[in-house]
C-alpha cells in the first residue's frame, strides 16, 4: 500500500493560489495577507479519483436549450417569507446554491428553520447540521413553532455521506448548517480549512446542478466581517446573502451581495424576538418611531434599497473639541463621505468646523450608502451647529457636489410618495428635479427646490 505524504502549503483565501511558503502578497491576484496555512495529505491517484463524488456517477445528462422549461411555477420555490423572496428576486431558483453569512447570533439558523415552516408543506426539506444535535434542532423548532412534518434532520459532517443521502432522498430543498463543519475524504486537512471548504462547496454545487435541488449553505464570518474560507466559494455559488444588524438591537437586515437571478439592491428587514424573526413590512415607520421632536441636529433622509424607498433619521452632534485635533465619528454612514460633506460646508457654506467635534449617527442600525442622503446630512450638521431645530415635518433629498451644488437623484417620485405616505408635508429637494415633476401629483407636500447648499440652509 503506497504511503501517504503529508505536507504544509499556504493557500490564498481570495483566489485559491497555493504556495509552499508564506507570502505577504499573493502572486496570482495581488491581495495582501490572504495566505493561510493548510495541511494536506497527498493520496494515491487511484484512491483520490475513486473517492470523489461516487454518488453522482452516471448522473450527467444534456438537453436542447429550446426544450428546457423555464416556467416560473417550476423554476422557483416561494419561501412564504415575502422579505426573503424579495431579496432572492422572487423565490428560490431550482438547482441554485445560496450562501448565507452573518455574525454569530444574527439569526441565520433561525431564518432557515422558519423557511421549513413557511414553504408549501408538500415540499420535503433535508436539514443537515454539523453544529447541533437533532434533539437541539427539535427544541428550537418547538420554540419557533415549526411543525416539521416535511423536514428530515440529519447530524452529519461527512460530505460523501451527505451527497449520498441527497441522491437517495431527492428532497426539494437542502440546508447545510454550516459549511465550516463539513469535511470530505478527498481532502485530508481538518474541517474548516481552505481546502475542505473549497472541496465541500464544489461537491454541493455539483449535486445541486445535477439533481436540480436548491441548497442553502450557512457560512461563518471572520473578524473582518467576510465569509470565512476561500473567496472561490463565493464565486461558485449563485447567491450570496449577508445577515446584518447589531446584536444589541432587534432589527436585522438581509442583503444580497451577489445574485445571478435577481437584483442585488433589494434588502429584507426583520425584527428578532423570542419567537423568531418577524417581517418588517413598513421599515420607514419602524425606523422613525420614537423620533425626538423639536431637537436640533435631526433630519430625515430617504434612501432607495432596490425598488423600496426607506425613510431614516440622521442625527448630528457638533460640539467644541477638547483635543488638539477634532474628532470625526460616524455610525451607519461612510466616514470619507462625511469628511467630504464637512469640507463642502466649510468652503461653500461658510461655516467653520475646524475646531469642532462632529458625530454622525444613523438611527436603527441601517447603513446609508445612497448619495441622495447628502443634503440631509448637511442640514443635520448645520442644525446642530446653530442649535436650530429642523421642522419635524421636513425631509431633505439631494446629492451634494464639491461645488456646493445640490444635484438631482434617481427615483425622486417614489421617494416623495413614501414621504407623503408616512405623513411629512415639507420636502427640500433639488431644483432640477422639481422642474421635472408635477407638483399637483403631491397635493399634501410642499416642494421646496434648492440649487445649492447655501439656499438649502436658508430654509431652516
Amino acid at each position: 500500500m503506497p504511503k501517504e505524504k503529508v505536507k504544509t502549503i499556504y493557500v490564498c483565501t481570495a483566489c485559491g493560489e497555493q504556495s509552499p511558503r508564506w507570502l505577504g502578497r499573493c502572486p496570482s491576484c495581488g491581495a495582501w495577507n490572504t495566505m493561510e496555512e493548510d495541511v494536506v495529505v497527498q493520496q494515491p491517484a487511484a484512491s483520490a479519483k475513486s473517492s470523489r463524488l461516487p454518488a453522482l456517477a452516471g448522473e450527467v445528462s444534456a438537453a436542447r436549450l429550446f426544450d428546457i422549461d423555464t416556467n416560473d411555477e417550476k423554476a422557483r420555490i416561494l419561501t412564504g417569507i415575502s422579505e426573503l423572496d424579495r431579496v432572492l428576486g422572487g423565490g428560490i431558483v431550482i438547482g441554485s446554491v445560496i450562501l448565507l453569512g452573518g455574525e454569530p447570533g444574527a439569526g441565520k439558523s433561525t431564518l432557515l428553520l422558519q423557511i421549513c415552516a413557511s414553504i408549501p408543506q408538500q415540499l420535503q426539506v433535508l436539514y443537515v447540521t454539523g453544529e447541533e444535535s437533532i434533539r437541539q434542532i427539535k427544541l428550537r423548532a418547538n420554540r419557533l413553532g415549526v411543525p416539521g412534518e416535511n423536514v428530515t434532520v440529519a447530524a452529519q459532517t461527512q460530505m460523501e455521506s451527505i451527497i449520498e443521502m441527497i441522491r437517495n432522498r431527492r428532497p426539494d430543498l437542502v440546508i447545510i448548517d454550516s459549511i465550516q463543519t463539513m469535511h470530505s475524504d478527498a481532502v485530508s486537512s481538518s474541517a474548516g480549512s481552505v481546502s475542505q471548504v473549497k472541496e465541500c462547496s464544489s461537491q454541493l454545487l455539483i449535486a445541486a446542478k445535477t439533481l436540480e435541488i436548491p441548497i442553502f449553505i450557512v457560512g461563518h464570518v471572520n473578524k473582518d466581517g467576510a465569509i470565512a474560507g476561500p473567496k472561490v466559494m463565493e464565486h461558485i455559488v449563485d447567491t450570496v446573502l449577508y445577515f446584518e444588524g447589531d446584536r444589541m438591537l432587534p432589527y436585522r437586515v438581509l442583503r444580497a451581495v451577489k445574485n445571478r437571478y435577481g437584483s442585488t439592491n433589494e434588502i429584507g428587514m426583520f425584527d428578532m424576538s423570542a419567537n423568531g424573526l418577524h417581517e418588517v413590512i413598513n421599515p420607514s415607520k419602524l425606523l422613525l418611531e420614537g423620533r425626538p421632536l423639536g431637537v436640533s441636529g435631526n433630519c430625515v433622509a430617504c434612501t432607495m434599497e432596490g425598488t423600496r424607498p426607506i425613510l431614516s433619521e440622521i442625527q448630528a452632534l457638533v460640539t467644541k473639541s477638547n483635543f488638539p485635533s477634532p474628532r470625526r465619528t460616524t455610525s451607519g454612514f461612510d466616514f470619507n463621505r462625511a469628511n467630504l460633506l464637512l469640507a463642502v460646508i466649510e468652503k461653500r457654506g461658510g461655516y467653520y468646523l475646524g475646531s469642532l467635534d462632529v458625530y454622525l449617527n444613523i438611527v436603527g442600525g441601517l447603513r446609508l450608502d445612497d448619495t441622495a442622503c447628502d443634503l440631509a446630512v448637511v442640514l443635520a450638521v448645520i442644525s446642530s451647529l446653530l442649535d436650530k431645530p429642523i421642522s419635524d415635518d421636513t425631509i431633505a433629498i439631494g446629492e451634494v457636489g464639491l461645488g456646493g451644488e445640490v444635484r438631482n437623484v434617481s427615483n425622486l417620485d417614489a421617494r416623495l410618495r413614501e414621504a407623503g405616505r408616512i405623513g411629512f408635508s415639507r420636502v427640500i429637494l433639488p431644483k432640477h428635479g422639481l422642474s421635472q415633476l408635477d407638483p399637483g401629483a403631491y397635493p399634501n407636500l410642499e416642494l421646496l427646490g434648492v440649487s445649492s447648499v447655501k439656499s438649502a440652509i436658508a430654509l431652516l
